[in-house]
């Protein structure tokens, strides 16, 4: 694939992805009930505003400030420059991989904006589940990642077939 082909569409997949996923924020932070989640189709949609300080479900929440900025700033930053290097740099990828790549590091980069223009938090505001079988609180942007993840996982057993 071509660096201009590559170029396409990794920019069309992330602009897409980054702009949905700031508009739902934006949407969030102005049109929900803050740190209040209601509930919707018979308690299987629950949506509300949070802002999440640590990382996936939370994790890392309670740890310092200067530990947050150097893991989920810095470490992130570094993380998302790599992946674009290695999407650019890598032969090997078809439009299939390299479209679960770019979901990825959009999701990434969203979230990574989101947490430098709000104070270090991201902002989260849906959960699905049954019950008290829950998701965490997650966002558009955590989708896309795992829409991404997922794909990628099916495009890494398509190359094991054709072998």
């Amino acid at each position: 694939m071509s660096f201009i082909a590559k170029f396409r569409l990794i920019a069309v997949v992330s602009v897409l992805s980054v702009v949905i996923d700031q508009m739902t924020k934006w949407w969030a932070s102005h049109y929900l009930d803050h740190f209040s989640m209601h509930s919707y189709l018979v308690d299987t949609l629950r949506i509300g505003y949070i802002e999440n300080t640590g990382a996936f479900l939370g994790l890392g929440s309670g740890m310092s400030d200067s530990a947050k900025f150097w893991i989920f700033v810095a470490a992130v930053g570094v993380i998302l420059l790599a992946l674009l290097v290695f999407m650019f740099k890598s032969k090997e990828q078809n439009a299939y991989s390299l479209m679960s790549l770019s979901l990825i590091f959009s999701g990434g980069i969203s979230n990574f904006y989101d947490r430098a223009m709000n104070d270090g938090a991201v902002i989260d505001f849906l959960n699905v589940g049954i019950g008290s079988f829950r998701t965490g609180i997650f966002n558009v942007a955590d989708m896309a990642i795992m829409l991404g993840v997922v794909m990628l996982l099916f495009a890494k057993n398509e190359v094991k077939k054709a072998e």
